[in-house]
């Protein structure tokens, strides 16, 4: 039986405690909610005074040259790519993952119009994070080309659904609810010989597990910076193009950011060369710059540290859940396979949603999914073992006493 004293050794040979020094973390709180919103960089407030005094109050104008604002979204992009197996001029930090999703899926159809028009599919999971799946749709109707998404479910296996029909396969690297982890190469070996391109949603994988996009011989990727990489509440976030694809066609938001001499001010459209034509409009820099807080901090270790040390403590939260709350309704929804797991753990509880208010007002924040789903993420840059052992401990007294059965943690909020 595992014991805290247990936990506490264990943290006395993490190798990268000394980084929780590096985020603003507060006091009775057990933050389990970094695969929604990363925890504020101990550098982020210097950071941002610098933005606001210096380059904005004093530069002005001047700061898109002097402080370097013009080249913010590539020179942030390269510093990214090395955590999610880019090159250089690869990745832009750019709008939001909803836009960037619809920039790569209109790129990749452009691609397969050109040598294979009959393809019309575009396949995706329905357990998809639902914003993938709204984006093909409203891409479908626009298009108004007699275009269909089909969806794998328990019914049909991606080897089903892929055939010679098949333009793109848009999936989630890591599931936003189970936590499921595909195959990045795998899965994408398997698109190829059907024809297919992929664009792969990073959001809860960049940063929490290692990726390989060059190695996998992906074609398009897409994730925000809010999540794993800690860049701040609705931070920018980031789009990747393979090299091979980067020229092929230009992206459709052609705003005059993508222009290859936006300066010019020119009446007609001419992209930029390489990735920089997967920009659309001017970038809102105070919060771009401080997505590379998130990043200077993740970058002091590597993904294999962090990928370690999110399995022992992902492993630790379901064993003691096993240990300590097995005669309550806790369905375990999360792969044990470390190959097919990411960085949450995720259960189902007929009363998930009062349970996990329950938790917060205790502290220990993690959020809800429909259905049922109490979501716990785990972020090896701030977390130790001893917040596992507490977290769970506090799980068992509050299903132990029932505490969350209160009208005040059935109350639902707008976000939950």
């Amino acid at each position: 039986m595992l014991t805290r004293e247990d936990c506490l050794a264990a943290d006395r040979q993490d190798q990268l405690a000394a980084l929780r020094q590096q985020f603003a973390l507060p006091e009775n709180v057990i933050y389990l909610d970094g695969n929604s919103l990363g925890v504020l960089p101990t550098s982020a407030e210097a950071r941002s005074l610098q933005v606001l005094r210096q380059e904005w109050g004093e530069g002005l104008i001047r700061s898109w040259n002097t402080a370097g604002w013009f080249e913010l979204p590539r020179r942030l992009g390269n510093k990214l790519a090395g955590l999610i197996g880019a090159g250089s001029d690869e990745v832009v930090i750019t709008d939001t993952t909803s836009l960037n999703i619809f920039k790569a899926l209109a790129a990749a159809i452009r691609i397969q119009q050109a040598s294979a028009p009959q393809r019309k599919v575009i396949v995706s999971e329905r357990d998809n994070f639902p914003t993938d799946l709204y984006m093909i749709q409203g891409m479908m109707d626009l298009l108004q080309q007699g275009y269909e998404m089909r969806l794998i479910d328990d019914t049909l296996s991606l080897q089903q659904a892929l055939g010679d029909d098949v333009a793109v396969l848009l999936l989630s690297h890591v599931n936003y609810r189970t936590g499921a982890m595909h195959d990045m190469a795998a899965v994408t070996a398997l698109a190829h010989q059907h024809g297919a391109l992929t664009i792969w949603d990073l959001a809860h994988a960049a940063g929490a597990v290692p990726v390989d996009l060059n190695g996998s011989a992906a074609d398009f990727a897409v994730g925000c910076t809010y999540k794993y990489l800690n860049g701040g509440p609705g931070s920018p976030a980031f789009i990747w193009v393979a090299p091979r694809h980067q020229d092929a066609f230009w992206q459709p938001l052609s705003g005059w950011w993508g222009h290859s001499r936006p300066f010019d001010m020119a009446v007609d459209y001419q992209p930029a060369q390489g990735i920089r034509r997967f920009l659309c409009g001017t970038q809102p820099i105070l919060s771009m710059s401080l997505v590379e807080c998130g990043l200077d901090a993740t970058l002091q270790t590597s993904m294999a540290a962090l990928r370690q040390k999110s399995l022992a403590l992902t492993d630790l939260f379901i064993q003691l859940v096993e240990q300590r709350c097995s005669q309550h309704p806790l369905t375990l929804i999360t792969p044990r396979a470390h190959a097919q797991r990411g960085s949450h753990v995720s259960y189902r509880h007929p009363e998930g949603y009062a349970v996990m208010q329950a938790l917060i007002d205790r502290g220990v924040i993690g959020d809800y999914r429909e259905p049922e789903v109490l979501r716990f993420g785990i972020t090896p840059l701030y977390l130790s073992h001893a917040d596992i052992w507490d977290a769970v401990d506090i799980l068992r007294d509050i299903l132990d006493s029932a505490s969350w059965d209160q009208p005040r943690f059935k109350q639902r909020h707008a976000v939950t």
